[in-house]
């Protein structure tokens, strides 16, 4: 099996940054790509950002120019800096894994960890 475990989260002022980190661990074979999603009260969960194994990336329009994902293959764990945030950025972010096992591939999530945007 593969877990994710974030980190990162918490409560911020307009304008503030925060970094979220998210490691996989277990039987991995390889990460194909890991990316964010973020879930807002009353709204369906949202892909803000991905980055494959190949180090390309793709960003929502919402997060573009704001956020950065990267990523530490050697410590298989993605990061996520987002800065100037805004109110409309609380939610609950996850962390998304497609992860080759010696079992074939699978979509791995993480548990969510909260943000909270303060205007």
């Amino acid at each position: 099996q593969v877990q994710l475990v974030e980190s990162g989260g918490g409560l911020v002022q307009a304008g503030g940054s925060l970094r979220l980190s998210c490691a996989a661990s277990g039987s991995i074979f390889s990460i194909n790509a890991m990316g964010w999603y973020r879930q807002a009260p009353g709204k369906q969960r949202e892909l803000i950002v991905t980055i494959i194994s190949g180090g390309s990336t793709n960003y929502a329009d919402s997060v573009k120019g704001r956020f950065t994902i990267s990523r530490d293959n050697a410590k298989n764990t993605v990061y996520l800096q987002m800065n100037s945030l805004k109110p409309e950025d609380t939610a609950v972010y996850y962390c998304n894994a497609v992860v080759a096992t010696v079992g074939g591939t699978g979509k791995f999530w993480g548990q969510g960890t909260q943000v909270t945007v303060s205007s």
